[in-house]
């Protein structure tokens, strides 16, 4: 007896802060500690963790209206500062990340990330995680426009010659799910990140879970026996 595959979905694109990895800390403390050195306004806690999930200047703007243009890359500096390498909050893995996604690769899929970080980020990332063989496309919002615009997703669809329906964008923030909607794929929201379920909601969602193996789990339920 054999399995015959019954599933829609062939690429798997995620996001990393709050859906890959358990980082949103580490992030308000990091967004905290540039503002002050650069004597900008303090942070609130909840505002940085409404802002996770976008380009680091389009979450500037956000968080600091009126910041002058000329305070971007000093801001985009220090974050990365201490996030890089200075900041001792730690980050780690969500539970049955490591083994999931190692599963969904022996599967067959093909895995993508799409993340608000940078580039020199989501290197840093792969190398600590040991992850990075594992993911055959990634975009960071340093170097293509940042979520919610379609234009990460509609680079890795080309990259990895992906159809949009066969595609599925994995997230915890609205930010992930609209830019699902913008670029014809479908979306799965994640609970245990940083925006609630009611804020992805709107941008319906094919699926909602709860937790990464939950996600595994609906995955490969899409499969019939034979």
């Amino acid at each position: 007896m054999g399995f015959k595959e019954y599933r829609l979905y062939k690429l798997l694109i995620f996001d990393w802060d709050g859906t890959v990895m358990d980082s949103a800390a580490r992030i308000v403390a990091c967004m905290q500690h540039a503002a002050r050195d650069l004597q900008q306004p303090e942070l609130t806690d909840a505002a940085i963790r409404d802002i996770i999930g976008l380009g680091l200047p389009e979450a500037f703007r956000i968080l600091i209206p009126g910041i002058a243009d000329d305070m971007i890359e000093p801001m985009r500096e220090r974050y990365g500062y201490y996030f890089l390498g200075d900041d001792p909050t730690p980050v780690e893995l969500f539970p049955g990340v490591r083994e999931g996604l190692e599963k969904l690769q022996r599967q067959g899929f093909v895995l993508a990330v799409a993340t608000g970080k940078s580039r020199r980020g989501i290197g840093k990332v792969f190398a600590s995680t040991g992850l990075g063989d594992v993911f055959v496309a990634s975009r960071g919002a340093d170097e293509t426009a940042s979520k919610p615009d379609p234009l990460m997703i509609h680079e890795i669809l080309a990259e990895t010659g992906v159809a949009p329906e066969h595609a599925l964008m994995i997230g915890d923030t609205e930010y992930d799910m609209e830019m699902a909607a913008n670029a014809g794929v479908d979306g799965l929201a994640v609970s245990y990140g940083v925006h609630t379920l009611e804020r992805m909601q709107p941008f319906k969602p094919v699926k909602e879970v709860h937790s990464f193996t939950e996600m595994v789990n609906w995955l490969e339920s899409r499969y019939l026996e034979v």
